[in-house]
């Protein structure tokens, strides 16, 4: 599902609410949690998940395509580990 689908789809189930009153409240949700891991935060929500940022340090790659080492610089990138209430859904058989 992406953005927009999903906006559709809470527009769907809400007809009180419009759909650029959806794509607004999405909009700061998502703002929010940005707004959370920028400020090297965590943001859970329960039973889904957790996003936290994570540090990679500074290394020697390789051009896939020439095979030429390139530096790869440090970065901060984000990561999910999903909630035990998603785990148990995901494999319920």
């Amino acid at each position: 599902m992406i953005k927009s689908e999903l906006i559709a789809r809470l527009a769907e189930e809400n007809p009180h609410l419009t759909q650029r009153d959806v794509e607004r409240v999405v909009g700061v949700i998502l703002e929010r949690m940005i707004q959370a891991l920028e400020a090297d935060g965590r943001v859970e929500l329960r039973g889904f998940g957790a996003l936290s940022v994570r540090s990679r340090d500074a290394r020697s790659g390789r051009n896939p395509r020439t095979g030429e080492a390139v530096d790869v610089r440090a970065k901060h990138v984000p990561f999910f580990k999903s909630g035990k209430e998603l785990r148990e859904r995901l494999n319920a058989d």
